[in-house]
């Protein structure tokens, strides 16, 4: 890519007290954000695309938030408490109505219903090093998130205070109540990549998105969290990393009903993933290798194979990660920002660039000093801003 590096606001938002009063508190400070994502919605063409030729545009919305709020309410208040009194402040904040908040963290499975899998429209990338494979030692992780370009002016970082748990830093989105990605005060952090999926949870669920918040309030390490996370109720697939102040990593692979916890081989101090599972008990609930994209997904992807992108990128990590060189932030960037072996930035390289879904943002997580550094834009234009506790 050519010309400067541009550096987009990282937008802060101090959430504290009780649930309620930290989701008054994101409310107030996105409000604008938030009704502009409501906005946007309607320009998304995966959401335009599930609705009914004979229904008007304005009761097809109507019944989304109405079915979101039917799917999402009741798991809400039985699982996660007090996420649901976090979204009364939100929608007082926001002064939108609750069911707009629901529909916001419920989006990808409303879309993913039809046809019984939760295949989530998105890509991402993460790389943990630790020991000798991190230079000085100390573990750093680094993640690429691969989303929508009309999600992006929506992101955010805030920074949570609740009066029961641990501090946390979150990356999100103005409108939900979970975390992408995030560090805790112990020096506990995780980032989420989507899986692709098929099967449901016994009853409806919370995001994974949600659980994932609870994790960093409620989790000191990894084995904590991974318990933590392998127990929740949940609906969706994802990969997520796993790391900790004390340098261990791990991979958790997660569907609705299943999940397998991969460590390092013996004697090494490296992972990394995209959005394929490595392990067979995972990969019998993934959605098939051969599957292809049909006239029902959005145009830029019709016809393709949807494991392809995973596959060449994590072959990608795999050439560039090979050997035993220690990795630094700088270095780390370098792997992120990668646009293949012939320099051509596309769907299938670390720096993901396409017609669909791009590298929309880029975070590390330097868990040892409680750092974090973020940049809202492509790894190849990463322009970091840190912050810390």
């Amino acid at each position: 890519m050519t010309g400067q590096p541009q550096c987009p606001s990282v937008i802060e938002i101090v959430c504290e007290g009780s649930p309620r009063e930290m989701g008054r508190a994101q409310g107030v400070a996105a409000k604008s954000k938030i009704h502009a994502a409501n906005q946007a919605i309607d320009a998304l063409e995966a959401f335009q695309l599930q609705q009914p030729p004979w229904l008007p545009y304005r009761a097809y919305r109507f019944l989304a938030e109405h079915k979101a709020a039917r799917l999402l309410a009741e798991p809400l208040g039985r699982d996660y408490p007090a996420m649901m009194e976090r979204l009364a402040g939100i929608s007082e904040g926001a002064e939108v109505t609750p069911n707009k908040i629901l529909f916001f963290n419920a989006f990808e499975q409303l879309l993913s219903s039809v046809g019984g899998c939760t295949a989530c429209p998105g890509a991402c990338s993460a790389v943990a090093v630790r020991g000798r494979r991190a230079a000085g030692g100390a573990p750093i992780l680094a993640r690429n998130f691969d989303y929508l370009p009309l999600a992006q002016p929506f992101y955010m970082v805030r920074e949570c205070k609740p009066r029961d748990g641990f501090r946390t830093l979150e990356f999100t989105s103005a409108p939900l109540l979970g975390a992408i990605d995030g560090m805790n005060e112990a020096g506990l952090c995780i980032t989420y990549n989507y899986g692709f999926t098929t099967d449901l949870p016994s009853t409806p669920a919370a995001p994974i998105s949600i659980a994932i918040s609870e994790a960093l309030h409620r989790c000191r390490n990894v084995t904590e969290a991974a318990d933590y996370l392998e127990s929740s109720p949940r609906w969706g697939g994802a990969l997520l990393m796993l790391v900790d102040a004390d340098g261990d990593i791990a991979s958790l692979e997660l569907s609705s009903t299943r999940s397998f916890l991969r460590r390092p081989a013996g004697g090494e101090n490296i992972l990394h993933h995209s959005n394929a599972f490595s392990s067979t008990q995972m990969q019998d609930v993934q959605i098939a290798m051969d599957a292809v994209y049909t006239d029902s997904a959005p145009s830029a992807l019709r016809g393709r194979r949807l494991h392809d992108s995973a596959e060449l990128r994590d072959q990608r990590f795999r050439d560039l990660l090979s050997g035993e060189t220690p990795l630094d932030c700088d270095a780390l960037t370098a792997v992120m920002a990668d646009h293949g072996p012939d320099g051509i930035p596309s769907d299938r390289t670390p720096c993901v660039h396409s017609a669909y879904w791009n590298t929309t943002a880029c975070i590390q997580f330097l868990p040892k000093t409680r750092r974090m550094r973020a940049s809202f834009s492509s790894a190849c234009e990463a322009c970091f801003e840190e912050i810390g506790f």
